[in-house]
C-alpha cells in the first residue's frame, strides 16, 4: 500500500501531514502527485470528498519551496468557484506549510479591497483566489500574472454551473504559456473537455471513480409524498424533515439540509428554530463574515443544522457530517453528487434522505440515470393529519346525484304552475316587425333561458311602448326617404 512517503514529498510537508493524522494517501493524491512533482499538467477527476484539495496543495508547497516571491507577482495560483471553498485551500495551505517560509494570500469577495492589496504588495507565494474578485484585482492594476508558474483549477465543473468559465479563459490568456496547470473536476462536461484541450499540455489524467458515481459509505434514502394539495407540498415536507430527525434520534449528530431557493433557505431555517431544532441558513445573500460565523459553528458543533443553497454543496469538508437532507430535488443531477457527497467522507458512513413530491418525477428520472441507479424508497415517518377544518367538504358521488334530482324536481314544478297572462296594454301600439328580433333575445337574456311570464305581469317600458312622439319622428324619416 503506497504512503505520503513513497511520493517524494519535502520532508517537512510530511512532517505537517502527520501532524493532521494521516498517513496513507487517496487514490486521487497517489495518482496526481508524482506527476505533478514531476512538472507535468494534470487533469484530476474524482467525486467530491476523495482528497482533491491535498493532491494539488502538498506538491504545490514542495515545488514551491525553492525560490522567492516579488511584489504583486504571485508565484502560484489557485482558482475556486465560492468563498468558502478558496477559505477552505487557503486553511488546508495553512495546515500543511507548516514550517516553510511560503507566504499566501486569500482574494474572496465581502473582504475589503485595501488589506488583501497589502497582502499582493508584500509578495506571495501563493494566492488563492475566486474569478472575480481576482480579475477585480487585476483590473484596477494591482496584480501581475506573468511571473504564476503553478495554476490550480479546483472544481471546475462548479465554475461551469456558476458561469465562471469565459473568467477562466480569461485568465489563462494572463498567465505564462509555459505555466504548469492542475485541473481538477468531479465531472467531465463537454465544455470543460474543451477548455482542457485548450490550456493543458498533454496532461496526466487521473480518473479514481466513475464519473459522477456515488460514494459506496453513503446510504441513499428517497422518501415520497403526495400532497392533498400542491400548495401544501412546502410546509408537509417541513413536517417530513422534522419527523425523520425525530425518528433518527441520536444517529442524526448534525445535517445538511439542501434547498433550491434562498427564500426557501430561509423559510426552512425559520421554521426548524421556532419548533426547537439548533439551525441556521447559508446562502449567497448573506455577506461573508455571516457566512464564516455559520460555517464554523457548523463544525465545531455549535450549530446542529446548516440550511443551504447550493453555494455549499461543493468542495467544502466538513468532518462528521450525519446526515444529508435534499429538501427540494436538484433541478441539476450532478448537484445531488455533490449534494450527498458532504456526507459519508474518508471512509465514515453517512446517510442522505431526499424528500420528493410528484412534480419532481422529471428530476428524479435524470438523478438516476446520472448514477445509473434507482434510488432506495424509503417509508415516510409522517402521517398527514385528516381533512381540515377549513377546507370545503368534498363531494360524494352518492350526494351528487341526490342535489342534481331536487333542483330539476323544483324546475319542474317551476315550470308546471299555471301562468298568468299578462294584461295588454291599452295604449301600446303594435310593435314594428323590426322590434322582434331584438324583444325575443332581451327576454332570452333576461331569463337566461327560461320563459319570463312566470315572474308575474310584464313591465311596459321603452321597449314595448313606444311614444307618439318617436313614432312621428320615424314616419317623417320614411317620408323624406321616399
Amino acid at each position: 500500500m503506497t504512503s505520503f512517503s513513497d511520493l517524494n514529498l519535502d520532508p517537512k510537508v510530511l512532517k505537517a501531514i502527520e501532524a493532521t493524522g494521516y498517513t496513507t494517501p487517496t487514490p486521487i493524491q497517489a495518482g496526481a502527485i508524482p506527476p505533478a512533482l514531476e512538472g507535468r499538467d494534470v487533469l484530476g477527476i474524482a467525486q467530491t470528498g476523495t482528497g482533491k484539495t491535498a493532491s494539488f496543495t502538498l506538491p504545490m508547497i514542495t515545488l514551491l519551496g525553492k525560490g522567492r516571491a516579488r511584489a504583486r507577482m504571485p508565484r502560484s495560483l489557485v482558482l475556486a468557484p465560492t468563498r468558502e471553498l478558496a477559505a477552505q485551500v487557503a486553511e488546508n495551505f495553512d495546515n500543511y506549510a507548516k514550517g516553510s517560509r511560503l507566504k499566501k494570500a486569500l482574494l474572496i469577495g465581502g473582504v475589503s479591497f485595501k488589506e488583501q492589496d497589502q497582502l499582493i504588495d508584500r509578495g506571495v507565494d501563493v494566492l488563492i483566489a475566486t474569478p472575480g474578485r481576482l480579475i477585480d484585482h487585476f483590473e484596477r492594476g494591482k496584480l501581475l500574472l506573468t511571473g504564476v508558474e503553478i495554476m490550480v483549477v479546483d472544481e471546475a465543473d462548479r465554475m461551469l454551473d456558476m458561469g465562471f468559465i469565459p473568467d477562466i479563459e480569461r485568465i489563462f490568456e494572463m498567465t505564462p504559456f509555459t505555466r504548469q496547470t492542475l485541473f481538477f473536476s468531479a465531472t467531465m462536461a463537454p465544455e470543460i473537455e474543451r477548455i482542457t484541450n485548450k490550456f493543458l499540455s498533454n496532461p496526466e489524467k487521473i480518473e479514481v471513480a466513475r464519473q459522477n458515481s456515488t460514494s459506496e459509505t453513503i446510504t441513499q434514502v428517497l422518501v415520497e409524498h403526495k400532497p392533498k394539495r400542491r400548495d401544501m407540498g412546502p410546509k408537509d415536507k417541513r413536517e417530513i424533515l422534522r419527523a425523520i430527525i425525530d425518528r433518527d434520534g441520536e444517529e442524526c449528530r448534525n445535517a445538511i439540509i439542501f434547498c433550491n431557493r434562498k427564500t426557501e433557505v430561509d423559510i426552512v431555517a425559520k421554521s426548524l428554530k421556532k419548533h426547537g431544532y439548533n439551525a441556521e441558513p447559508i446562502h449567497g445573500d448573506l455577506d461573508q463574515s455571516h457566512r464564516t460565523r455559520t460555517l464554523d459553528g457548523f463544525r465545531d458543533g455549535s450549530v446542529r443544522f446548516l440550511v443551504a443553497s447550493d453555494v455549499a454543496a461543493r468542495g467544502l469538508d466538513i468532518p462528521n457530517v450525519s446526515h444529508v437532507f435534499n429538501f427540494d430535488v436538484p433541478s441539476h443531477a450532478e448537484d445531488y453528487v455533490h449534494r450527498i457527497g458532504r456526507t459519508g467522507r474518508a471512509g465514515k458512513t453517512g446517510l442522505a434522505y431526499t424528500i420528493a413530491l410528484p412534480s419532481d418525477e422529471k428530476y428524479l428520472d435524470a438523478i438516476e440515470r446520472l448514477v445509473d441507479s434507482k434510488i432506495p424508497r424509503g417509508d415516510n415517518p409522517w402521517t398527514p393529519p385528516g381533512r381540515r377544518d377549513d377546507a370545503p367538504p368534498e363531494t360524494t358521488e352518492e350526494e351528487a346525484p341526490k342535489r342534481t334530482s331536487r333542483s330539476r324536481s323544483r324546475s319542474r314544478s317551476r315550470s308546471a304552475e299555471p301562468r298568468e297572462e299578462a294584461p295588454a296594454a291599452a295604449a301600446a301600439p303594435t310593435p314594428a316587425p323590426r322590434d322582434e328580433p331584438r324583444e325575443s333575445g332581451r327576454r332570452s337574456r333576461g331569463g337566461r333561458g327560461r320563459d319570463r311570464d312566470d315572474r308575474g305581469p310584464k313591465v311596459v317600458g321603452l321597449g314595448d311602448h313606444v311614444p307618439s312622439f318617436i313614432e312621428m319622428s320615424f314616419e317623417e324619416r320614411r317620408a323624406e326617404t321616399v
